[in-house]
């Protein structure tokens, strides 16, 4: 009895003494560890799983092999053009050699610290070597859409005069064409970081330009390009509208003149006829009786012509012979 009380003992204090010392570790899935000898690497595990160590003498420095993630600070930084932009970028890395890591990084702080520097000189020297346009645009398809209904947007109908037409070309001929974008300059980026991260025991796996943005001092000339184009768009549509206006009112003027000299000639013709048919009447009448006739003339001229005399000196012409007798004699 007392043996087995001793081996339960022996086994107890074992059993203390192993959870004191802990001569294991758990490695879980998503995780790497280099394990030291008094500050020397002796191994690099990579397999999840129960692990065994010297107590006392070995330690275990655990690093994620997982994907993370880099995020910058936004950076003011000159393109090819020397005009200012904010650049705002982003990046995946991972460690890939926990070995070369730990000797030259150690830390994952260290490690943020360095890809801040890396990445950021990268950038400032990818940034630097091309125009604006390269950081700003990924690719030409602003000037390759089809803009047929682009007038619609202004008012404009289906149809559109020739004026208004030319607008969608003048607006296009003002997008210039890039030859690599902002994707390209991101791959150049990761191209350039890429070999220097590598030798600190991390592989970069992609670097995106997130965000760009002028800066205050450019932001002011990039609105006055934008105003600059709408007033062109706009007096464009004015110049085009007064065109239009011109041609209408040219069109209305040719209409009322051809239309006023028609009802001129239909009036003449109208009252030329009327004027046939009441002289044809009135022949008619005075062949009835001629001296009626004569005399009702005469009666008609009196009237006509004897308020403008200002002085008679006789009446003994032909004309005033009805003025005395209705016979006229």
């Amino acid at each position: 009895m007392k043996k087995i009380l001793v081996v339960l003992a022996i086994a107890a204090g074992a059993i203390v003494v192993i959870s004191i010392v802990k001569p294991w570790y758990v490695l879980v899935e998503g995780e790497q560890a280099v394990v030291l000898k008094f500050g020397e690497i002796v191994r690099v595990v990579q397999d999840a799983g129960l692990k065994l160590k010297v107590p006392f003498v070995e330690n275990v420095d655990r690093y994620s092999k997982k994907i993370q993630s880099w995020d910058g600070a936004a950076t003011r930084l000159p393109t090819a053009e020397n005009q200012f932009i904010w650049v705002d970028t982003t990046a995946r890395w991972r460690i890939k050699d926990p070995k070369k890591f730990y000797e030259s990084v150690g830390s994952m702080n260290q490690a943020l610290g360095r890809l801040d520097d890396i990445i950021d000189s990268s950038v400032r020297k990818i940034i630097s070597l091309h125009p604006m346009r390269e950081a700003v645009r990924n690719s030409n398809v602003i000037s390759e859409i089809k803009r047929d209904n682009m007038l619609a947007a202004f008012g404009g109908g289906a149809e559109t005069s020739e004026g208004l037409s030319s607008i969608a070309t003048l607006v296009d001929i003002t997008y210039e064409r890039i030859e690599r974008g902002r994707r390209a300059l991101s791959d150049e980026v990761l191209a350039a970081a890429a070999p220097t991260i590598a030798g600190f025991g991390m592989e970069l796996i992609d670097v995106i330009i997130r965000q760009i943005k002028y800066s205050d001092d450019l932001t002011p000339s990039v609105y006055e390009r934008m105003i600059k184009e709408r007033n062109q768009i706009a007096q464009a549509f004015r110049s085009d509208g007064e065109g239009e206006k011109a041609k209408w009112m040219g069109q209305m003027d040719r209409e009322l003149a051809q239309i006023t000299s028609d009802a001129e000639r239909r009036a003449k013709e109208i009252k030329a006829k009327a004027d046939a048919e009441a002289l044809a009447i009135r022949n008619r009448a005075y062949a009835r009786d001629p001296d009626f006739a004569d005399y009702w003339m005469a009666l008609e001229a009196y009237k006509v012509l004897l308020p403008r005399f200002n002085k008679t000196l006789t009446t003994d012409a032909e004309f005033f012979k009805y003025l005395y007798n209705r016979r006229g004699r």
